[in-house]
């Protein structure tokens, strides 16, 4: 039998993964701001691109985070 469906606690996950997603992207970003110069192109793109993929990920996540918070309101 399928568990019921418990959106309880996805406002506190949803934001602990942009807490989570957002740390990375700024630990990237000074690494790359540090040592970039000092990296090989091939890593130094996929770096900026991994932490694009991030920034949208983010945007995704809030608009997320929006939708559950309206959703959790209405009941």
């Amino acid at each position: 039998m399928a568990k019921p469906d418990n959106r309880s606690d996805n406002v506190e996950r949803l934001q602990e993964i942009v807490q989570n997603t957002q740390a990375k992207l700024e630990t990237s970003k000074d690494y790359i701001q540090a040592h970039g110069s000092q990296m090989n192109e091939e890593d130094l793109q996929q770096m900026k691109a991994k932490n694009e993929r991030r920034a949208y990920s983010l945007e995704g996540l809030r608009e997320e985070i929006k939708d559950e918070a309206s959703y959790q309101g209405m009941r």
